[in-house]
């Protein structure tokens, strides 16, 4: 028995569902049941109805998953699998904004860790990120946290002031204009799909400026046959299936984050195993991280 048909053998002995984001290894997005983005993944926890959730992301998805769906045990293959911009953004120091700022709301993008989430008002994702803070009065004072690009191309779109917290994807943020730039000049034909993570100087040369999600939508919907993809390489395995006719061009060099591809099949395997590492939550601090989630989906079902 090879290491495939082991996983499905235990995955159907679990009853478990194997949830994969766009930025993971093509042959983890090959046995997800779903495959999606940080929006489309948190609408998947929220349906979950399955006794074990298996997912393969970064931690604070898995945690995320474990906040919409408390009744499923939440397995995180490899604990390792960190984000470094959720870790900008320290709870205590959000504390002690409010506190210096008691007027502002906090808008969390949902890249932030349980502990943060507590502390905030409202959480977004960045498909929809641009839609949920235009429905918030122009006179009210706003901190983004804690992707100070995301936040900067949102208030440019909408030409509103927005306060930014000082963090950043290092991977997305490694992006320079000069890489899109000498794409463009080796693919003329094609068009430029960035992350709006990307640095503002980036997003202002891309064609379109759309989350992971958006980005698949497009490229299925677009006819043009060429793109230039301005964001994590692991995307493209799924571009690719999708559109077998179409041409995608990563990024030079490469975009990738060592964090997502850490997760490997034999993670997988043994999770579903030994039903660990597990995340656990403090029940009062997940309902806690849940309401600023559930705001999001109460304005932007």
């Amino acid at each position: 028995m090879n290491i495939l048909e082991e996983i499905a053998e235990l995955k159907a002995k679990r009853n478990a569902l194997i949830l994969a984001h766009n930025y993971t290894k093509p042959e983890i997005q090959d046995i997800a049941d779903f495959v999606g983005d940080s929006l489309e993944l948190s609408r998947k926890a929220v349906e979950c109805t399955a006794p074990v959730i298996v997912f393969c992301g970064v931690r604070f998805m898995a945690e995320t998953a474990k906040i919409l769906s408390p009744e499923s045990i939440v397995l995180h293959p490899n604990p390792l699998s960190g984000c470094p911009m959720a870790d900008m953004a320290d709870p205590d120091a959000v504390a002690a904004y409010r506190k210096e700022h008691p007027e502002a709301l906090i808008v969390a993008y949902v890249n932030t860790t349980a502990a943060t989430k507590t502390e905030v008002d409202l959480c977004c994702t960045s498909g929809n990120a641009e839609k949920l803070i235009s429905t918030i009065p122009a006179e009210q004072e706003i901190l983004f946290l804690p992707d100070a690009n995301l936040g900067s191309n949102i208030a440019s779109k909408l030409n509103r002031k927005i306060d930014l917290w000082p963090g950043c994807c290092p991977t997305h943020n490694k992006i320079m204009p000069e890489h899109i730039q000498a794409a463009k000049e080796k693919h003329p034909g094609a068009l430029v799909l960035v992350h709006p993570e990307c640095r503002p100087a980036v997003v202002k040369l891309a064609d379109q400026a759309l989350s992971t999600g958006g980005m698949l939508k497009f490229v299925q919907e677009s006819d043009c046959r060429e793109f230039i993809i301005g964001t994590e390489c692991g995307i493209l395995h799924r571009m690719k299936k999708e559109n077998p006719e179409k041409e995608f061009y990563p990024l030079e060099p490469e975009v990738l984050c060592p964090n997502m591809k850490r997760i490997t099949l034999e993670d997988v395997l043994f999770a579903l195993r030994d039903l660990e590492p597990r995340i656990e939550l403090d029940e009062a601090e997940r309902k806690k991280a849940k309401a600023p989630i559930d705001r999001m989906l109460e304005i932007l079902p």
